[in-house]
């Protein structure tokens, strides 16, 4: 049974990604963030309260405080880059890069940390890297179709930065952002886990958990209001509303899953099958967005998924 959960737990993560860029298709990224993050909150306590970690807020020392406000921040960052990234770039290029993040994490802990890192862990690192290279990588045929097209397009637009203005969406992607979002993403997301193996110690990693949503929660309304998007809320049509509170429901659903698996069976092999939820999260994007795969980028995703498993099974 407790295989199942795992299942499930991968499933409902790889289609949280489709529910979100579903929910953002009109609706400003940042303001649905805050507001599934709304749903992600109740999900997390709820959590805390099952396995009865509550009691422990009182013996959190300082420190901890502080580093759990810094991860928070640092999560809260790494949400709203990553949900960025959807709403203008493609599923199946935008996930594994945010599952990328491991590398970055390692990478980190060696240089901050001074861990010393197998051989055997260093190929696997690469594996993850190039298959991330070779899934981001643009279709050649593309290129060579429309480059003199692109070229003319960019130096217009170099020298017609008004017209750009006009047109927030077409500056975006003039610059290539979702990509620079989705590296952001990942860059956040290993920030997450390093400070909190520098300074969050002694607390229940859900206690943990629950204490950095209620941080995204406040960062996210807090960037709503700054740029002004507060008012957008009531103009969210009721589908994309749908979608965005769906997608806080299916990363709860991933949450608790995902702990009843890890409590009933063996974490290593839990472990491994919720790392699959990227393909699930890209198999979606197929049947639901039509956005599919050359050669090339399922020769990176082959490597991706094996490089993650072989640090999982051989850590």
């Amino acid at each position: 049974m407790w295989l199942l959960y795992a299942f499930l737990s991968a499933f409902f993560a790889g289609l949280t990604s489709i529910l979100a860029k579903c929910g953002i298709k009109k609706t400003d990224s940042g303001v649905a963030t805050a507001i599934r993050t709304i749903v992600v909150l109740i999900f997390s306590w709820i959590m805390v309260f099952i396995v009865g970690a509550q009691g422990e807020i009182g013996n959190i020392t300082m420190k901890t405080w502080i580093f759990l406000i810094l991860s928070g921040l640092a999560t809260g960052a790494s949400w709203l880059c990553y949900f960025r990234a959807l709403q203008i770039g493609d599923v199946n290029k935008v996930v594994p890069i945010d599952k990328s993040s491991t590398i970055l994490s390692i990478l980190l802990a060696v240089i901050l940390f001074r861990e010393s890192i197998s051989i055997q862990k260093m190929i696997f690192v690469i594996m993850i890297a190039v298959g991330t290279f070779l899934m981001i990588t643009k279709k050649k045929e593309k290129t060579e179709a429309g480059q003199s097209e692109n070229t003319r397009t960019n130096e217009e637009n170099l020298q017609n930065i008004p017209a750009i203005q006009k047109n927030p969406e077409r500056k975006t992607k003039w610059q290539g952002g979702w990509l620079v979002y989705a590296v952001l993403s990942a860059v956040f997301a290993s920030l997450t886990s390093i400070l909190g193996k520098i300074g969050v110690e002694g607390i229940h990693s859900n206690l943990g958990t629950a204490i950095r949503t209620v941080v995204v929660l406040i960062m996210a309304w807090v960037v709503v209001f700054v740029t002004g998007k507060q008012e957008t809320v009531k103009n969210i049509e009721k589908k994309e509303m749908g979608f965005i509170c769906l997608s806080g429901l299916a990363t709860g659903a991933s949450w608790l899953c995902y702990y009843k698996a890890l409590k009933d069976g063996v974490a290593s092999v839990v472990i491994s099958v919720d790392k699959l939820s990227m393909l699930i999260a890209i198999a979606f994007s197929y049947l639901v967005f039509k956005e599919k795969l050359t050669g090339k980028a399922l020769a990176g995703l082959a490597l991706i998924t094996a490089g993650t498993l072989l640090m999982v099974v051989f850590p």
